[in-house]
């Protein structure tokens, strides 16, 4: 197996290195909170918007609690040739990335800080050139941020309910070579792809690794884990940039 910094790749980057990231903020005025994320030439929107009640199923909860879920798409022309888009959560590969999107937000969340409330995530692919589950965790955990601040900021809840930052990034094995972020001319010949969902003090959230008619080995694993933590802590630090510098937002991002 190689070293992640063995030699650059066909875009001009080391293995160890992120794409471009650029994090925009209230992208579009309707939601409360919106976020544009560009990771290379992927570009997803995710929007939060504040719902005054919950499901059904959890209205009755004591203690009273709110809820976070989470919608994903692609719009037609997101890709080449045009993709043809599905009924929001038809399709398999929706539905598994919906669900990934909504349970990895609600791992850094009380929920019971916030009663009465459901914040619909909608991440809406607007360009995919791979990583476009993880760039949608990353661009959504900041639009939920802000739709929290905003909501303490106005009374509507008493605290932050989020207790932690979280991200995700994409890693994978080609070759003997181990690389950090693939955009889709590698995701499309990786021998092994992984997805990693990390808090930003460093904990585990979901690791969903694959062998592609390949298998990798315990060093390989290791590796990608290791790569997968330094792009998480970068990818934290550009969050932290987005938001607000305030309190609120700052303790989001303290190291345990």
């Amino acid at each position: 197996m190689g070293t992640p910094t063995d030699k650059t790749r066909f875009d001009g980057r080391a293995a160890d290195e992120l794409r471009p990231v650029t994090i925009e903020t209230d992208f579009t005025e309707a939601p409360e909170a919106s976020v544009l994320i560009t990771m290379g030439k992927t570009r997803v929107l995710c929007s939060a918007s504040v719902e005054d009640s919950v499901p059904r199923w959890m209205r009755d909860a004591e203690p009273a609690k709110g809820w976070v879920t989470a919608e994903y798409s692609m719009i037609p022309g997101a890709t080449a040739p045009r993709f043809r888009r599905e009924r929001r959560g038809a399709g398999g590969r929706t539905r598994e990335i919906e669900r990934l999107v909504g349970r990895s937000l609600r791992a850094v969340c009380d929920l019971e800080k916030l009663p009465g409330h459901t914040i619909w995530l909608d991440c809406d692919v607007l360009q995919a050139d791979g990583g476009t589950r993880t760039a949608a965790i990353t661009g959504a955990f900041v639009a939920l941020a802000l739709a929290c601040g905003r909501l303490v900021e106005r009374g509507a809840i008493a605290e932050m309910p989020i207790r932690q930052s979280l991200a995700a990034i994409s890693c994978g094995v080609i070759g003997e070579q181990v690389l950090l972020d693939l955009p889709y001319e590698e995701d499309s010949k990786a021998d092994v792809d992984m997805n990693v969902v990390m808090t930003g003090d460093g904990r585990f959230v979901e690791v969903q690794g694959t062998g592609e008619e390949s298998t990798y080995s315990h060093a390989e694993l290791l590796a990608m884990l290791e790569l997968a933590g330094k792009g998480i802590a970068e990818l934290s630090a550009a969050q932290q940039a987005a938001l607000p510098q305030e309190p609120i937002y700052a303790k989001l991002f303290k190291k345990a």
